[in-house]
């Protein structure tokens, strides 16, 4: 009888230790908000617009020049959010020369855009790549002492099936601090692009 007492007593031991044993793994493998384990989706406006241009310049003209047009992208992307375009459009002046933001105040440059981006909206147009010229084919000179920069890019804007190219030819200037700044830019001829097509990397971003 008191064999049968003692087996009784050590299976409600075991029984306990496993329950709570069980209830720590559970406990300790459940994902928690906020954890690590998380699915945390990082939207293509959000890579662009966290990078901290005060300790992360881009160091070149072709760098900034493929800085640009990544937010240039975000611009077009579908239903991009009211906030997002000003997140956009912040991170872009940061690319501007000053004499280009003095040019234009920042409620005239989003007027503009949102004026663009409504238009190819319309159209049903997304820019879905672009290409910048290759570091050799950066163009360096000297204006008022001021180390200044010509290089290309070509936008690939997609509209359904069908693809239209825009090439863009773009002015940088070297401010106080040692970094290139967007000073300008303008559409090519058509005479102009041919010879572009010659001179152009080949690297492409999608």
């Amino acid at each position: 009888m008191k064999n049968s007492h003692k087996i009784l007593v050590i299976l409600i031991v075991v029984l306990f230790v496993s329950a709570i044993l069980g209830l720590f793994i559970y406990v300790n493998n459940k994902p928690q908000s906020g954890s690590v384990e998380d699915d945390v989706v990082i939207s293509n406006v959000d890579n662009v617009v966290l990078r901290n241009l005060d300790i992360n310049y881009p160091p070149t003209p072709k760098e900034v020049l493929k800085y640009y047009s990544e937010i240039t992208m975000c611009f077009y992307e579908e239903n991009l959010s009211e906030e997002d375009l000003v997140r956009l459009a912040q991170t872009a002046r940061k690319l501007y020369d000053a004499e280009l933001c003095a040019d234009i105040t920042e409620e005239e440059y989003l007027a503009s855009l949102r004026e663009d981006i409504l238009e190819f909206n319309s159209l049903g147009i997304v820019v879905s790549g672009y290409t910048v010229s290759s570091s050799t084919d950066v163009e360096e000179f000297v204006v008022d002492g001021r180390e200044c920069a010509r290089l290309y890019a070509t936008y690939r804007l997609r509209q359904g099936t069908e693809y239209i190219y825009s090439n863009e030819v773009f002015i940088m200037r070297k401010d106080e601090n040692g970094h290139w700044k967007i000073l300008g830019w303008e559409l090519l001829e058509e005479e102009e692009v041919e010879s572009l097509q010659e001179t152009m990397g080949t690297s492409e971003e999608e």
